[in-house]
Protein backbone atom coordinates (compact mmCIF):
# COMPACT_ATOMS: atom_id res chain seq x y z
CA UNK A 1 0.00 0.00 0.00
CA UNK A 2 1.57 3.51 -0.68
CA UNK A 3 2.56 5.99 1.71
CA UNK A 4 -0.45 7.49 3.66
CA UNK A 5 -0.90 11.14 2.74
CA UNK A 6 -1.88 13.47 5.63
CA UNK A 7 -4.50 15.68 5.23
CA UNK A 8 -3.93 19.41 5.83
CA UNK A 9 -5.86 22.32 6.62
CA UNK A 10 -7.26 24.83 3.28
CA UNK A 11 -10.01 25.70 1.20
CA UNK A 12 -11.03 21.59 0.58
CA UNK A 13 -12.81 19.85 4.05
CA UNK A 14 -10.95 17.54 5.94
CA UNK A 15 -13.41 14.88 5.09
CA UNK A 16 -13.44 15.41 0.89
CA UNK A 17 -9.72 15.34 1.14
CA UNK A 18 -9.86 12.20 2.93
CA UNK A 19 -12.87 11.26 0.35
CA UNK A 20 -10.71 11.30 -2.32
CA UNK A 21 -7.61 9.47 -1.25
CA UNK A 22 -9.98 6.87 -0.18
CA UNK A 23 -11.43 6.34 -3.67
CA UNK A 24 -8.11 6.44 -5.34
CA UNK A 25 -7.26 3.45 -2.75
CA UNK A 26 -10.53 1.74 -3.21
CA UNK A 27 -9.88 1.45 -7.04
CA UNK A 28 -6.41 1.50 -8.36
CA UNK A 29 -5.05 -0.67 -4.99
CA UNK A 30 -7.70 -2.50 -3.42
CA UNK A 31 -10.09 -4.98 -5.23
CA UNK A 32 -14.02 -5.38 -4.87
CA UNK A 33 -14.27 -7.66 -1.35
CA UNK A 34 -10.59 -6.05 0.40
CA UNK A 35 -11.03 -4.67 3.35
CA UNK A 36 -10.27 -1.11 4.07
CA UNK A 37 -8.08 -0.07 6.68
CA UNK A 38 -10.04 0.44 10.41
CA UNK A 39 -11.02 3.57 11.30
CA UNK A 40 -8.67 3.79 14.00
CA UNK A 41 -5.86 3.02 11.72
CA UNK A 42 -6.71 6.17 9.13
CA UNK A 43 -7.15 8.45 11.55
CA UNK A 44 -3.57 7.68 12.74
CA UNK A 45 -2.63 7.80 8.96
CA UNK A 46 -3.74 10.39 8.15
CA UNK A 47 -4.01 12.84 11.59
CA UNK A 48 -7.78 13.14 11.00
CA UNK A 49 -10.31 12.64 13.59
CA UNK A 50 -12.98 9.66 13.91
CA UNK A 51 -15.64 12.26 13.18
CA UNK A 52 -13.89 13.21 9.50
CA UNK A 53 -13.28 9.41 8.89
CA UNK A 54 -16.62 8.53 8.95
CA UNK A 55 -17.92 11.40 7.31
CA UNK A 56 -15.73 10.52 4.31
CA UNK A 57 -16.51 6.62 4.60
CA UNK A 58 -20.23 7.64 4.88
CA UNK A 59 -20.39 9.58 1.42
CA UNK A 60 -18.87 6.60 -0.10
CA UNK A 61 -20.82 3.92 1.00
CA UNK A 62 -24.25 5.92 -0.01
CA UNK A 63 -22.19 6.21 -3.66
CA UNK A 64 -22.14 2.60 -3.97
CA UNK A 65 -18.45 2.36 -3.57
CA UNK A 66 -17.39 1.12 -0.42
CA UNK A 67 -20.15 -1.04 1.89
CA UNK A 68 -19.94 -1.33 5.64
CA UNK A 69 -20.16 -4.90 6.75
CA UNK A 70 -21.85 -5.21 10.55
CA UNK A 71 -19.21 -6.44 13.46
CA UNK A 72 -16.45 -6.85 10.83
CA UNK A 73 -15.64 -3.70 8.54
CA UNK A 74 -15.61 -1.51 5.74
CA UNK A 75 -15.31 -3.00 2.21
CA UNK A 76 -14.91 -2.27 -1.18
CA UNK A 77 -18.21 -2.71 -3.18
CA UNK A 78 -18.70 -4.67 -6.11
CA UNK A 79 -18.10 -2.50 -8.90
CA UNK A 80 -22.31 -1.41 -9.75
CA UNK A 81 -22.06 1.80 -10.86
CA UNK A 82 -25.16 4.05 -9.27
CA UNK A 83 -25.96 6.99 -11.77
CA UNK A 84 -28.52 9.54 -11.24
CA UNK A 85 -30.99 10.13 -13.89
CA UNK A 86 -29.17 13.65 -14.94
CA UNK A 87 -27.72 15.38 -18.04
CA UNK A 88 -24.04 14.63 -18.07
CA UNK A 89 -21.60 12.43 -20.25
CA UNK A 90 -20.53 9.07 -19.24
CA UNK A 91 -17.03 10.26 -18.48
CA UNK A 92 -17.97 12.38 -15.73
CA UNK A 93 -20.67 9.84 -14.48
CA UNK A 94 -17.60 7.77 -14.10
CA UNK A 95 -14.99 9.91 -12.73
CA UNK A 96 -17.76 10.95 -9.97
CA UNK A 97 -17.70 7.14 -8.81
CA UNK A 98 -14.21 6.84 -8.76
CA UNK A 99 -14.08 4.75 -11.64
CA UNK A 100 -11.92 5.41 -14.69
CA UNK A 101 -13.73 5.67 -17.62
CA UNK A 102 -12.64 4.78 -21.61
CA UNK A 103 -14.14 4.14 -24.51
CA UNK A 104 -13.58 1.70 -27.47
CA UNK A 105 -14.96 4.02 -30.71
CA UNK A 106 -16.92 0.84 -33.03
CA UNK A 107 -17.73 2.56 -35.85
CA UNK A 108 -18.73 6.13 -37.23
CA UNK A 109 -21.02 6.81 -40.48
CA UNK A 110 -22.14 9.81 -42.23
CA UNK A 111 -25.64 8.10 -43.55
CA UNK A 112 -28.72 8.51 -43.93
CA UNK A 113 -31.37 8.11 -40.12
CA UNK A 114 -34.18 5.81 -39.33
CA UNK A 115 -37.49 8.02 -39.83
CA UNK A 116 -38.06 8.46 -36.51
CA UNK A 117 -34.74 10.13 -36.36
CA UNK A 118 -35.04 11.95 -39.44
CA UNK A 119 -38.10 13.46 -38.23
CA UNK A 120 -36.46 14.45 -34.93
CA UNK A 121 -33.16 16.24 -36.34
CA UNK A 122 -35.96 18.05 -39.00
CA UNK A 123 -32.29 19.11 -41.06
CA UNK A 124 -32.16 21.56 -43.46
CA UNK A 125 -29.22 20.75 -45.19
CA UNK A 126 -29.56 17.13 -46.06
CA UNK A 127 -30.96 13.95 -45.33
CA UNK A 128 -27.66 12.71 -43.71
CA UNK A 129 -26.59 12.58 -40.27
CA UNK A 130 -23.55 10.62 -38.34
CA UNK A 131 -24.08 7.27 -36.66
CA UNK A 132 -21.31 6.76 -33.69
CA UNK A 133 -21.94 3.59 -32.04
CA UNK A 134 -19.13 3.62 -29.04
CA UNK A 135 -18.39 0.61 -26.05
CA UNK A 136 -17.93 2.38 -22.59
CA UNK A 137 -15.78 0.72 -20.18
CA UNK A 138 -15.25 1.77 -16.43
CA UNK A 139 -12.35 0.22 -14.49
CA UNK A 140 -11.47 -1.93 -16.98
CA UNK A 141 -14.73 -4.06 -17.25
CA UNK A 142 -17.45 -3.10 -20.50
CA UNK A 143 -20.31 -1.09 -18.93
CA UNK A 144 -22.30 -0.17 -21.79
CA UNK A 145 -23.14 0.49 -25.72
CA UNK A 146 -23.71 4.19 -27.28
CA UNK A 147 -25.73 3.89 -30.43
CA UNK A 148 -26.32 7.19 -31.33
CA UNK A 149 -27.32 9.59 -34.42
CA UNK A 150 -25.76 13.24 -34.53
CA UNK A 151 -27.84 16.30 -36.03
CA UNK A 152 -25.26 17.02 -38.71
CA UNK A 153 -26.85 20.72 -39.44
CA UNK A 154 -25.94 21.75 -36.11
CA UNK A 155 -22.78 19.76 -35.61
CA UNK A 156 -20.99 19.58 -39.06
CA UNK A 157 -17.63 17.35 -39.38
CA UNK A 158 -18.39 16.18 -35.91
CA UNK A 159 -16.82 12.96 -37.13
CA UNK A 160 -13.25 14.90 -37.37
CA UNK A 161 -12.55 15.28 -33.58
CA UNK A 162 -12.46 12.87 -31.35
CA UNK A 163 -15.01 10.60 -30.23
CA UNK A 164 -13.61 8.23 -27.63
CA UNK A 165 -13.89 12.10 -25.44
CA UNK A 166 -17.06 13.13 -24.58
CA UNK A 167 -18.93 14.28 -26.91
CA UNK A 168 -20.77 16.69 -25.30
CA UNK A 169 -18.34 18.73 -24.27
CA UNK A 170 -17.29 18.63 -28.18
CA UNK A 171 -20.51 19.80 -28.71
CA UNK A 172 -20.02 22.65 -26.39
CA UNK A 173 -16.64 23.90 -26.36
CA UNK A 174 -16.60 23.74 -30.52
CA UNK A 175 -19.85 24.34 -31.39
CA UNK A 176 -21.56 26.48 -28.83
CA UNK A 177 -24.46 23.84 -28.82
CA UNK A 178 -24.66 22.76 -24.87
CA UNK A 179 -26.64 19.38 -24.93
CA UNK A 180 -28.99 21.35 -21.87
CA UNK A 181 -31.84 18.58 -21.33
CA UNK A 182 -33.29 15.76 -22.49
CA UNK A 183 -36.33 13.43 -22.93
CA UNK A 184 -35.17 9.75 -21.96
CA UNK A 185 -37.25 6.10 -21.34
CA UNK A 186 -36.16 3.39 -19.80
CA UNK A 187 -36.40 -0.36 -19.70
CA UNK A 188 -35.42 -3.51 -19.22
CA UNK A 189 -34.76 -6.50 -21.82
CA UNK A 190 -32.40 -9.62 -22.13
CA UNK A 191 -29.16 -8.92 -24.27
CA UNK A 192 -29.08 -10.16 -27.73
CA UNK A 193 -26.11 -11.85 -29.02
CA UNK A 194 -24.85 -8.98 -30.29
CA UNK A 195 -24.96 -6.98 -27.21
CA UNK A 196 -24.26 -9.58 -25.08
CA UNK A 197 -20.96 -10.28 -26.92
CA UNK A 198 -19.98 -6.65 -26.51
CA UNK A 199 -20.57 -6.08 -22.88
CA UNK A 200 -18.75 -9.64 -21.96
CA UNK A 201 -21.96 -11.58 -20.45
CA UNK A 202 -24.25 -14.34 -22.09
CA UNK A 203 -27.49 -13.60 -23.96
CA UNK A 204 -30.45 -12.99 -22.28
CA UNK A 205 -29.00 -11.70 -19.47
CA UNK A 206 -30.84 -8.43 -17.79
CA UNK A 207 -29.71 -4.92 -19.20
CA UNK A 208 -31.05 -1.54 -19.37
CA UNK A 209 -32.11 0.08 -22.49
CA UNK A 210 -32.39 3.63 -22.58
CA UNK A 211 -33.51 5.67 -25.64
CA UNK A 212 -33.04 9.06 -24.92
CA UNK A 213 -33.69 12.68 -27.24
CA UNK A 214 -31.66 15.42 -26.24
CA UNK A 215 -32.03 18.71 -26.98
CA UNK A 216 -29.11 22.05 -27.40
CA UNK A 217 -31.84 24.87 -26.95
CA UNK A 218 -34.66 24.17 -29.09
CA UNK A 219 -33.13 21.66 -31.40
CA UNK A 220 -32.51 18.06 -30.87
CA UNK A 221 -29.37 17.40 -31.59
CA UNK A 222 -28.62 13.74 -30.08
CA UNK A 223 -30.85 10.14 -30.82
CA UNK A 224 -29.12 7.69 -29.00
CA UNK A 225 -30.18 4.11 -27.88
CA UNK A 226 -27.93 2.38 -25.37
CA UNK A 227 -27.63 -0.64 -23.70
CA UNK A 228 -26.08 -1.41 -19.89
CA UNK A 229 -25.14 -3.83 -17.96
CA UNK A 230 -28.34 -4.24 -15.45
CA UNK A 231 -25.60 -6.25 -12.84
CA UNK A 232 -23.24 -3.30 -13.02
CA UNK A 233 -25.45 0.06 -13.29
CA UNK A 234 -28.06 1.55 -10.82
CA UNK A 235 -30.27 4.24 -11.49
CA UNK A 236 -30.93 6.62 -8.87
CA UNK A 237 -33.60 9.11 -8.94
CA UNK A 238 -35.50 11.58 -6.34
CA UNK A 239 -39.02 11.61 -6.21
CA UNK A 240 -40.92 15.01 -4.70
CA UNK A 241 -44.30 15.17 -4.62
Amino acid sequence: MAQATRIVDGAVPKHEQLRSILIDLATRELTPGDMLPSERQLCLDHSVSRITVRAAIGQLVSEGLLVRVHGKGTFVAERTVRSRLHLASFAEDMRRMGLEPTTVLLSVQRTVPPDRTAELFASRVGPEALHVRRLRVAGGSPMGVDDAWYNSELAPGLDEFDLTRSIYRTLTEHYGRRPDRAEQTVGAIGADQEIAALLGVSPSHPIFVFDRITYSGDRVIEHAQSWYRGDRYELQMTLES
